[in-house]
């Protein structure tokens, strides 16, 4: 689709803003839930990092992390880390359809770019490496996410590659 009658003409710009505001709308969907339902995903973090259903190694079950309080505040973290992405890539996706209106195409990119590597860490760093490998996620059948996680990487890193693609900037007047 490309969009006529506007400043930025580029599909990749178009691609880009519907790239990036649909995953500021999956983020927000997921922090909402998180708030909302606080308790559901409290227990996999819980499970995850107490590491309770895994094969239960002794060389890796000093890993684990069975206070509440702890496992509680990591939990938040991840709440906060969620809603800060949101509003990030909420904002950047604003600046996109500002971008296909004659704004500022340079803020939009930087914007996303900051808002889809928060996305890339948390799925990426946290759920994927931390959560998978350190507390050994992948050996349980019950509290295992790293299909979800590898999912929304991907998709982060695909909305990522698009915003970061050579386009042109600059405006017609």
């Amino acid at each position: 689709m490309t969009v006529r009658n506007s400043r930025v003409t580029q599909p990749l710009a178009v691609a880009a803003t519907a790239l990036v505001a649909t995953v500021a709308l999956y983020m927000a969907l997921v922090a909402f839930g998180n708030i909302t339902d606080f308790g559901t995903n409290q227990e996999f973090v819980r499970h995850v990092l107490a590491m309770d259903t895994t094969f239960k190694d002794e060389d890796l079950m000093w890993r684990s992390i069975e206070s509440t309080m702890v496992q509680d505040i990591a939990y938040i973290a991840v709440i906060v880390w969620e809603t800060v992405t949101a509003l990030v890539l909420i904002v950047a996706a604003g600046h996109w359809v500002g971008a296909l209106r004659g704004g500022d195409p340079g803020r939009a990119r930087r914007l996303g770019t900051y808002g889809l590597l928060m996305v890339l860490l948390l799925f990426g760093a946290g759920f994927i490496a931390i959560g998978g490998e350190w507390f050994a996620m992948w050996q349980s059948e019950t509290w295992n996410g790293l299909d979800a996680a590898a999912r929304n990487f991907v998709v982060a890193g695909v909305a990522l590659v698009v915003v970061l693609l050579p386009g042109d900037d600059r405006q017609s007047r």
